[in-house]
């Protein structure tokens, strides 16, 4: 790690941190958002986006205007903040309780993205990220969507993931007390679609979405 981002190691529980892009990648690709940290007239700015990466870069893009874009437009630094919450950690007691997550926090100064070719693609693994075929089936960004539409880059080379899971960690003294302990596991899924109801006519789920709601089928 570079010193210019020291706090990309993790210092909290140490044991939990993760380096490899392997980790780091797959705890970004299986987000749907990520959380946008940056200083604006001295004060924190944080907010929400959905991102995509493409192999070493974490993309995001909005609206021109986007107030978080002309603070990235300074090549200030910022952080990213990615997080799965996969289960609350049930100790026996409340000191103890905890969660298992996987999480990865990211520091960097983000590069506009302005080669139209390159926005493209961005737009085109977006769409993909939603559902595979999305990009085939709807309207790609014409020239004016195109160049109003702020995208920036972030290098994923100042980045560490921390993971923890498993049971509870109780005092040695807690062990033998009557109280339940364990972990209760938490998941996103896919509910049914919920069609348009300006949609006339009717247009049945495609084959893409059906895949994804219903994998097993």
């Amino acid at each position: 790690m570079s010193s210019k981002f020291p706090n990309t190691r993790v210092r909290r529980h140490p044991e939990r941190g993760r380096y490899d892009p392997e980790t780091i990648y797959g705890i970004i690709d299986e987000a749907w958002h990520c959380h946008v940290a940056a200083v604006r007239d001295n004060l924190p700015v944080v907010i929400p986006t959905l991102h995509v990466r493409i192999d070493d870069q974490l993309y995001i893009h909005g609206a021109v205007a986007a107030g978080l874009f002309k603070d990235m437009g300074r090549e200030t630094p910022i952080s990213v903040a990615i997080t799965h919450l996969d289960g609350l950690v049930l100790a026996r007691s409340l000191y103890n309780h905890s969660a298992n997550y996987r999480s990865v926090v990211i520091f960097g100064i983000a590069r506009e993205v302005v080669d139209a070719d390159e926005k493209m693609a961005v737009f085109h693994a977006l769409a993909d990220r939603i559902a595979l075929g999305r990009w085939e089936d709807a309207r790609i960004p014409n020239d004016i969507e195109v160049r109003t539409t702020r995208v920036f880059a972030i290098p994923l080379d100042q980045a560490s993931a921390k993971i923890r899971s498993g049971p509870p960690a109780d005092d040695p003294e807690d062990m033998d007390r009557a109280t339940w302990a364990g972990v209760l596991p938490l998941r996103a899924t896919y509910s049914t679609p919920i069609a348009d109801p300006q949609q006339v006519p009717a247009i049945p789920l495609p084959d893409y979405l059906t895949r994804l709601v219903t994998p097993d089928a």
